[in-house]
């Protein structure tokens, strides 16, 4: 007597079976992680209103030694600056998607309305970032501030020297010492960061050390390293970060419209973030840049 044929379960025939597979394989794409937002030790003022910082301009009040009655000359005076952040005309970074009604009904496999939201704030939070590292500061097309970059501030030093060497890390940081400042943290591009990585001593011991302190973290010359591909090839940051000011209006407010799409019986999804940096003293952030 023959054989039954075997039947074979497809994925046409079992389409409710392949659902829970949809929402694994719905992967965003890959984004490089945040730099500025992540730095230790950061200023953070919550704020919608200007922030006006005040500084202490005068190096040196010059005091000096007098005897019993004797008359204390009048010093210099004392010159005060200030750091205004976050003005009135500082612009938003926003972002609206809309979305179908029927598209967030059928695809119940996958909840798209959080998928989306979540991949908004993702990107807005993403473009914060960048701005706060390498923004130059130019106003929108109505005139409108954005935000001035870490590595675009006015008054940064610059110390020519090779970025991807432990030589020119070390330069940077006896300039800093130079001005009484110690770098928390050095920025650092990917391809420049392991071209330095592979440098060993006489005995074969890498010179760069890993961070017992963070997950895939190193240090050099005493200086935690953070390496991102957001920060430029050929330029190596070293950075005071508890002398870096940033003030915070809105953190990526999420806000699902549903009567302003009503017409179109979609939901819109509005994410705003408004952002503002700024250095304390301009001496808390050097570049190292080659020759």
């Amino acid at each position: 007597m023959a054989e039954a044929p075997t039947h074979i379960e497809t994925a046409a025939e079992n389409p409710t079976l392949i659902k829970p597979a949809v929402q694994n394989l719905l992967i965003e794409p890959l984004q490089a992680a945040s730099v500025v937002l992540s730095l230790p030790g950061v200023k953070v003022f919550n704020s919608a209103d200007p922030i006006i910082v005040p500084t202490l301009t005068t190096q040196d009040t010059n005091p000096g030694w007098f005897g019993q009655g004797e008359l204390i000359t009048p010093n210099p005076d004392v010159d005060f600056g200030e750091l205004s952040l976050m003005p009135t005309d500082m612009a938003s970074l926003k972002t609206i998607s809309v979305v179908s009604n029927e598209l967030i009904r059928q695809a119940n496999a996958v909840n798209i309305e959080a998928v989306l939201r979540a991949k908004l704030v993702g990107d807005v939070t993403n473009k914060l970032d960048n701005v706060l590292l390498l923004g130059d500061g130019a106003p929108t097309a109505s005139g409108a501030k954005t935000p001035r970059g870490l590595l675009a501030q006015e008054g940064t030093q610059v110390v020519k020297a090779d970025p991807t060497s432990p030589d020119g890390l070390l330069a940077g940081v006896a300039a800093m010492a130079a001005k009484e400042v110690k770098p928390t943290v050095a920025l650092m591009n990917g391809q420049d960061f392991f071209k330095m990585a592979g440098l060993k001593d006489a005995d074969g011991r890498y010179l760069v050390q890993p961070d017992a302190t963070r997950a895939m973290g190193y240090t050099l010359h005493g200086v935690s390293i953070t390496v991102s591909n957001k920060v430029p090839a050929g330029t190596l940051a070293l950075v005071d970060a508890s002398n870096v000011a940033i003030v915070r209006d809105l953190n990526s407010e999420v806000t699902i419209l549903k009567e302003a799409y009503a017409d179109r019986d979609s939901t819109g999804i509005r994410v705003v973030t408004r952002y503002d940096l700024g250095l304390l003293r301009p001496e808390a952030v050097l570049l190292v840049k080659a020759a």
